[in-house]
């Protein structure tokens, strides 16, 4: 336990990491500040120092740094135009985009007003989420079809919704306990890489 008046470094991933981990034990219902912050082993008004909203901001803020890190991890898609295989480097993005803030904590996030309202004024604000993440792809699908590896005739933009829309949906129709949602998104990874596929 971190004694009061003490810093304590990377306290928000601290904090995050700990949220995650009491909800993949105990469910949505488990989240509360203080088990959050005992997971953490930190002080029990951390949570409220940091994050003056209190639990809503908490979990908007969250998923928020989740989906901004799979934002930045698809940034970087267009550059592998031409490597690997085109079904590969859409995984990679999928994957991600499922285990961003993980099914329960993304539920949490529209599912509590507070949170929802907070993370819908974000996303309207600008903050990378699905958009970027769909920008992204459709860039990559474009220099793949410079390249040859996806069909002229083929829709960057239609098949990065698809992609994105897919996640989207698996994320927010999962509970914890449910089937992995992995091998559908692959299912639909396949059948759109082999609808793009240069011919």
């Amino acid at each position: 336990m971190s004694p009061r008046g003490v810093a304590v470094p990377d306290i928000r991933e601290r904090l995050f990491a700990a949220a995650e981990r009491v909800v993949a034990r105990g469910g949505p219902g488990a989240l509360t500040s203080r088990a959050v912050t005992d997971e953490a082993g930190c002080s029990k008004g951390m949570l409220h120092a940091h994050f003056g909203g209190g639990l809503d901001e908490f979990v908007a803020e969250l998923v928020l740094d989740r989906f901004s890190r799979t934002a930045a991890l698809a940034a970087e898609l267009p550059q592998r135009a031409g490597q690997e295989t085109v079904a590969a480097n859409l995984a990679a993005v999928g994957t991600a985009l499922l285990t961003s803030a993980g099914p329960a904590m993304a539920g949490l996030a529209v599912t509590r007003p507070g949170a929802a309202t907070r993370f819908r004024d974000a996303m309207a604000a600008g903050a990378p989420g699905f958009a970027s993440v769909q920008e992204a792809v459709a860039a990559y699908l474009t220099g793949e079809q410079r390249l040859g590896r996806v069909a002229a005739e083929a829709d960057p933009e239609a098949l990065a919704l698809a992609l994105v829309g897919t996640a989207h949906h698996l994320l927010m129709t999962s509970w914890p306990g449910a089937p992995d949602p992995t091998a559908q998104l692959h299912r639909v990874i396949a059948a759109l890489a082999a609808s793009g596929a240069a011919r």
